[in-house]
């Protein structure tokens, strides 16, 4: 039997990337998915690839620092399925790395409403959605980044750190209400972004495998985590930051 028989996963960010891996996994273990981004003719395409593997799955376009469209997409996912079991809140920005003192109240703003705002708002109204359905689980995406500091990324760590403050907040508020929350805290992935962030800043090349595997994860392995937090067998845990770093944070 499935993990997610009957069930319905939520996936934010899910055009591309550890969002895509997810989507899949979720999918893989019988859950019908929906499936978020900005990004339309990626996320469709996440869509088309659980579909063409037997599966359910429905996209729906949302900026997730709009509470108009976070509401709408959550009233989309009942309209649709009639519930929600499991939320997977990923979508994410990085923005541009330098100095905390050059950057601008432009950056800070793009950044923290998709990073933290965009989590907040996602389980402003994922949580209703769950009570009225007995329970669910929720997981966060934070990253390494929220566990520790590094230079150049102040605004992407500030978001991060406040992730997993939200994460364990929230926790306590409904762990008697059968809802669990956690956060996922990646080292660096072999993703789109992080991809990105090389090619601007080669400095980081060397960064990306500054851990004791020597290696970037992969956006299966984080995926496989996220659907362990939200099944039954991790029944017992919550308001946890679960560091998937390859060992980096030990060092």
């Amino acid at each position: 039997m499935s993990l997610f028989d009957q069930q319905v996963a939520l996936v934010t960010g899910g055009a591309s990337g550890i969002g895509r891996a997810a989507a899949l996994a979720f999918a893989r273990e019988g859950a019908a998915v929906v499936v978020s981004d900005v990004n339309d003719e990626q996320g469709a395409e996440t869509v088309s690839l659980i579909i063409a593997n037997g599966g359910d799955a429905l996209y729906i376009r949302t900026d997730v620092s709009k509470a108009a469209q976070v509401e709408a997409l959550i009233a989309g996912t009942i309209q649709t399925y009639g519930r929600l079991d499991c939320a997977f809140n990923n979508a994410g920005v990085g923005g541009m790395m330098g100095p905390l003192q050059e950057k601008t109240e432009g950056e800070w703003d793009s950044v923290m409403n998709v990073n933290l705002k965009g989590v907040w708002l996602c389980m402003k109204y994922e949580i209703p959605a769950m009570l009225a359905n007995g329970g669910g689980a929720i997981v966060n995406m934070a990253s390494v980044a929220g566990l520790l500091g590094f230079a150049h990324a102040s605004i992407y760590d500030a978001s991060k750190h406040g992730v997993i403050g939200l994460t364990k907040t929230a926790a306590i508020e409904q762990a008697a209400k059968h809802i669990r929350i956690n956060a996922v805290c990646p080292g660096f992935t072999d993703t789109p972004m992080v991809s990105t962030m090389v090619e601007v800043a080669p400095q980081m090349g060397r960064a990306v495998t500054a851990n004791p595997m020597r290696r970037m994860g992969k956006p299966e392995e984080i995926a496989d985590a996220v659907v362990y937090l939200c099944s039954h067998k991790a029944s017992f845990i919550t308001g946890q930051a679960l560091a998937l770093d390859g060992g980096m944070t030990i060092q």
